[in-house]
């Protein structure tokens, strides 16, 4: 492959992909030559397209030629668009038996009391709403690391990994419907989460997201410490309240200490952002072998972004355990057309103007190339936004594409690790969750090393297959759940990136 200048990724495609860039007259095939520049990421016409005939990548349909493609013509936006075709979901046909391995990988964790094993120890501050943001940003501050002075608060309790204030921007402006539902059972997955030792609630006081509905809507009495501005007596009060209640916690929080625990211990949520068409051929399906590696070890992997599974969908139901599970899944895409719909919105406006730019024209094609994280496990279970996971193996979440809202709801159900692909470059982290960067192709990461833990384009140079950087991945996995601290830790990202999703009315 790295001596070609174009891939074909399956023998039914109509396109091929530019390993790199293409000039004008660059041999395709036989008897075809570019008739343009191609740009590296995107797709040449192998053979001729009429109007209304289909454009195939990765043996399936990734849109429509919307006017004649001639052999070696650049296929994108200007000459492929979306349009409608019958989908076979074929419920569970291709669902197998999991070949587990006999002695499952171990890493070193930490075991909480009620069995649950953490990948990190934080200590947590949520808030009920956003006007008390502000007061619960200035208890975590004092407690914060600079990654840049090396400043440190917190020098004298090293298992603990930070103090994070976990703001948003709704709270209030809202009814009792399902917009409060999401948000506390979101704030609620946070509150329980593994890699959190303890947990302060702070809200304003007059909110609609009270902090007692909270407390008994989740079930969570005993589980944090809460208090209100208005009757703490103001900012001042509440603040010198918090900082006092995580020094006082602090020496408890690090009486943790890691031992060895199987991997079946890990929940991973897959993400992808900034995707480029290298995302489908080299990040993706490598994570996908090293989601299915942990699902073989006992291991749970989310995969989330319904917008960008759609059009996809009927290939994860046929792996499906169950029709119900498959169907639901189904269920979920019609909702996100009505969803849409009532936006005044398609779903095929999904890709980012970033996401044309490296290749991907259509959300079909994004979603064929994104799902490919999950790799080929069975799909054993189908979740609401924010949901707590308790089936193991392959499962799906329902959230929107956008990452920091996806990723808040895979952490509040449960993952205490995230893996990222990027192909145009996207910095992110989720505390309390190490989050793992995977980048699609060579140039970017050798741009943004600082911030990129895996370079996959080494599958796209020949140096590695999928195979091959799957396990790397999987290996990693295992490190960094050990306590290997990650890129964007080292950044300290992940409290900002707290996106509960905002469905529903603002009042």
């Amino acid at each position: 492959m790295a001596d070609t200048p174009f891939i074909r990724l399956h023998p039914e495609d109509s396109v091929l992909i530019a390993r790199r860039a293409a000039p004008e007259g660059t041999p395709v095939g036989p008897n075809v030559v570019t008739r343009a520049r191609i740009p590296p990421g995107h797709k040449v016409a192998l053979r001729p397209h009429a109007p209304g005939e289909a454009v195939k990548r990765y043996g399936q349909i990734i849109g429509f030629a919307t006017q004649p493609i001639a052999p070696g013509e650049w296929v994108h936006t200007q000459n492929c668009g979306m349009g409608e075709f019958d989908k076979d979901y074929a419920w569970g046909v291709d669902a197998r038996p999991t070949l587990y391995v006999p002695e499952p990988a171990r890493f070193m964790g930490i075991l909480r009391p009620d069995g649950r094993v953490a990948t990190r120890n934080y200590i947590g501050i949520v808030t009920s709403v956003n006007c008390s943001a502000h007061v619960a940003s200035l208890i975590a501050d004092a407690f914060k690391r600079n990654p840049f002075t090396g400043s440190d608060p917190l020098a004298e309790f090293p298992n603990v990994d930070g103090v994070v204030a976990l703001t948003h921007k709704t709270g209030c402006g809202m009814g009792d419907n399902e917009g409060l539902r999401i948000l506390r059972r979101t704030l609620a997955g946070y509150a329980r989460h593994v890699n959190f030792s303890h947990v302060i609630a702070i809200g304003l006081g007059c909110e609609v997201n009270q902090i007692s509905g909270l407390l008994e809507e989740q079930n969570l009495a005993g589980r944090l410490r809460n208090m209100d501005i208005q009757s703490m007596g103001g900012t001042r009060k509440t603040v010198e309240a918090g900082i006092a209640f995580v020094r006082e916690v602090l020496a408890e929080a690090n009486q943790v200490h890691r031992q060895e625990v199987p991997a079946s211990h890990l929940t991973i949520a897959l993400q992808c952002g900034g995707s480029d068409g290298y995302s489908g051929i080299t990040a993706n399906p490598a994570l996908g072998h090293a989601s299915d590696l942990l699902v073989r070890h006992g291991g749970t992997v989310i995969l989330s972004e319904t917008p960008e599974t759609y059009g996809a969908e009927h290939l994860l139901t046929r792996r499906a355990t169950s029709r119900d599970v498959g169907e639901k899944l189904v269920g979920l895409m019609r909702w996100w057309e009505e969803y849409a719909a009532r936006g005044q919105a398609e779903l095929n406006s999904n890709p980012s103007p970033g996401n044309k730019a490296g290749g991907l024209t259509t959300i079909l094609e994004k979603s064929l190339g994104a799902m490919a994280k999950a790799g080929t496990s069975n799909l054993t279970a189908v979740y609401d936004y924010a949901e707590p996971v308790t089936e193991k193996g392959f499962v799906f979440m329902d959230t929107p594409g956008y990452d920091p809202v996806a990723a808040t709801g895979q952490v509040a159900g449960g993952a205490n690790m995230v893996c990222f692909t990027t192909g145009r470059g996207s910095v992110f982290g989720c505390k309390p969750a190490p989050s793992i960067k995977l980048a699609t192709n060579s140039a970017m990461y050798e741009r943004m090393e600082e911030d990129m833990d895996v370079n996959c384009g080494t599958i796209l140079s020949g140096r590695e297959s999928v195979e091959e950087c799957g396990e790397r991945i999987f290996q990693l996995i295992l490190r960094v759940a050990s306590g290997e601290r990650t890129k964007s830790e080292n950044y300290d990202f992940g409290g900002a990136e707290f996106a509960p999703w905002p469905i529903g009315a603002t009042m």
